[in-house]
Formats: structure tokens, sequence, C-alpha cells
């Protein structure tokens, strides 16, 4: 497991987000406090606090070089 963390701070972010995820089967969680939600979740995306960087749990140990490459656009400076 890896966790990074993610800045989501857009509606059209989080679409783009969300879509670039689904097309890998490991599971992916946003810890945000004592919040936990499948990253897989646009609903449950809204339900957490946007405005400040999220850590994104990525569960795999395979492929983790891919999954960042494709993360590039979301990672929190």
């Amino acid at each position: 497991m890896k966790t990074v963390q993610i800045s989501l701070n857009s509606i059209d972010k989080v679409k783009s987000f969300v879509n670039a995820i689904t097309q890998y089967e490991y599971d992916f969680d946003l810890i945000s406090g004592r919040y936990v939600i499948d990253a897989k979740s646009i609903m449950g995306i809204f339900s957490l606090d946007l405005s400040k960087p999220i850590d994104l749990a990525i569960h795999t140990e395979n492929g983790v070089d891919e999954i960042m490459e494709v993360l590039k656009p979301y990672l929190a400076e």
C-alpha cells in the first residue's frame, strides 16, 4: 500500500480524477481526518472537505509507478 497527498479543489478535477482511477481494479481510499471514502465514488468525495489536501491510499504493490504517473496532475505540492 502507498499513500500520497492529493488536491481535488474543483468539480472538474474530481470528475477527471475518478475517471482516471476507475480504469484500475485496485482499491483506492481517500482519508480525511476520521473519514475513509472509496476514491472511486464521486458522491463520497464531495462529502469531504476539498479545500485542503487529502490522503489517497493505493491498495496495491504492483503498477504503482504507472498509477503515480496518472496521478501527477492531482498531487498536492
